[in-house]
């Protein structure tokens, strides 16, 4: 009776254990399964800026992540996975829009008013799109042709040592001359006050004048304008006739131009000549596009560089202390990224002295040893880089000035983060491991407590802290030269 009571437990626990697992799936990390929603799908031109799993949003709102994305019938098609709450009809509308200022690009969608609402496999419609990267390279090009002219105007003209003379000699005869005139008005300023008041007092009676002069003026125009016309019908158009020997001469002159023109497009047209060459050379052909499509897929990287700055303060309640984190995050992809800290550790950095101490008083033992830890206030580095799968980031690399490693699981939306770090090999007996969780409990502030120094019990402490995470999106609420753009995620 004993083994089947116990044989029950057993598997009373083992059910239990099946049930809360399949509960914590199912309601905390919905990323490691496949997920719920239906799948629309778009056309466009270019998708430069796009990656698969990249997120979708309404008014800056996250409600889905890009499916797939591939060539068909000469466009880009983007397969967009759309959460089963978020309801699309058939005039919504989807487009690829730039989200940071470096320059991520995101899909965004409108959801539409009209019924019937879309369902799986249905196509949506594309938003006009904006100015392309090749538009904006051509319009600064044309810029920096026109400064450039500019500029080698001015180094003619004020660059030369003759022309840095001349411009001495301008200012200071600039400066002479308002100096001369400052002068003459203060000597002569009661005469212009009496020149001014007499100007008024003339301008004031001539008024009945100035209107006669006005209707004589009227007058004489319709006389003239009168007489042209009596000429022309007289045969006294001469200079009409010289008018139009003028218009006849410049025909022949736009003549003479095209004829040039088309000389010039028929050597173009053999391959004679800079332009006729690149128009015919297939080899050189390539080459340039090989070398555009290496300056696209630069500046491509560079658009879809999102940062993330951290800024962050540790009270650690043993040793108590203070310790401080600046975070640079550049992040590529929703995927990777790559971490910068600069961290001050009243903590940071520990050394050991050992003393042997041999003696021959027998008051004494013979042989003593004296280890002394000294530990100091350090400025240190990190540099690691990450790799994220499902709810799971991996980082490895500098943590701290030394090599270290560590693992964090994002849970709840990505607002609580449970992070441990493994580092410190070779500065004592055992690495330093720390284990720490955050929580954004208000928006981009983050509560931070742990655990430093674990393997340690001499050397373990306990820390609370708290994190301010913003990105470069943020900033466009405060810097009044950012776009308008709407924000990637900062998770």
């Amino acid at each position: 009776m004993a083994k089947v009571t116990q044989a029950a437990k057993v598997g009373a626990f083992v059910l239990a254990a099946g049930a809360l697992t399949l509960v914590v799936y199912r309601t905390v990390s919905k990323e490691v399964g496949p997920g719920g929603g239906y799948v629309v799908h778009a056309y466009l031109d270019d998708a430069t800026g796009l990656a698969n799993h990249s997120r979708v949003a309404i008014a800056g709102i996250p409600v889905g992540s890009i499916d797939a994305i591939y060539l068909e019938n000469g466009k880009a098609r983007v397969n967009i996975k759309v959460n089963n709450d978020v309801a699309l009809y058939r005039d919504a509308t989807a487009g690829k829009k730039s989200a940071s200022l470096l320059g991520e690009a995101v899909m965004v969608l409108t959801p539409g008013t009209h019924e019937p609402r879309l369902k799986d496999g249905d196509e949506i419609a594309t938003m006009p799109p904006d100015p392309s990267i090749d538009e904006i390279k051509k319009n600064v090009a044309e810029i920096s042709e026109l400064v450039k002219a500019v500029a080698k105007q001015l180094a003619e003209s004020v660059g030369t040592d003759q022309g840095g003379q001349n411009m001495r000699a301008i200012l200071q005869n600039l400066a002479d001359a308002t100096d001369a005139m400052n002068q003459t008005i203060r000597e002569n300023r009661a005469l212009i006050n009496n020149t001014l008041r007499n100007i008024n007092v003339m301008t004031a009676n001539g008024g009945p004048e100035i209107a006669k002069i006005l209707e004589n003026v009227r007058i004489i125009t319709e006389d003239v304008k009168l007489l042209t016309s009596q000429t022309e019908a007289n045969g006294g158009g001469k200079d009409l006739r010289e008018t139009l020997a003028s218009v006849n001469r410049a025909s022949r002159s736009l003549e003479s131009a095209l004829q040039h023109i088309d000389s010039v497009a028929g050597r173009v047209d053999k391959g004679e000549g800079t332009i006729g060459r690149l128009s015919k050379d297939e080899a050189l052909i390539d080459e340039v596009q090989g070398v555009a499509e290496g300056v696209n897929d630069y500046v491509g990287g560079i658009t879809r560089l999102q940062t993330i700055v951290g800024l962050r303060s540790d009270y650690n309640f043993l040793a108590n202390t203070i310790k401080s984190y600046v975070e640079l995050r550049l992040q590529p992809r929703e995927d990777k990224y790559y971490v910068i800290e600069l961290i001050n550790d009243p903590r940071g950095r520990t050394s050991f002295t050992q003393t042997d101490v041999d003696t021959t008083n027998p008051n004494e033992p013979a042989h003593s040893r004296t280890i002394t830890t000294t530990t100091t206030d350090a400025f240190r580095f990190s540099l690691q880089f990450a790799r994220r799968l499902g709810p799971f980031t991996g980082r490895f690399g500098i943590k701290e000035s030394t090599g270290g490693l560590g693992v964090d699981v994002h849970l709840l939306q990505d607002r609580f983060e449970i992070r441990q770090d493994l580092f410190g090999f070779g500065e004592e007996i055992q690495p330093r491991y720390r284990v720490y969780v955050g929580y954004e409990f208000i928006h981009r502030l983050w509560l931070l407590g742990g655990v430093d120094h674990l393997f340690l019990p001499n050397r373990r402490d306990y820390f609370l802290g708290l994190q301010l995470r913003f990105t470069d999106d943020d900033l466009k609420t405060i810097l009044p030269f950012a776009g308008g753009a709407s924000g990637a995620s900062s998770k």
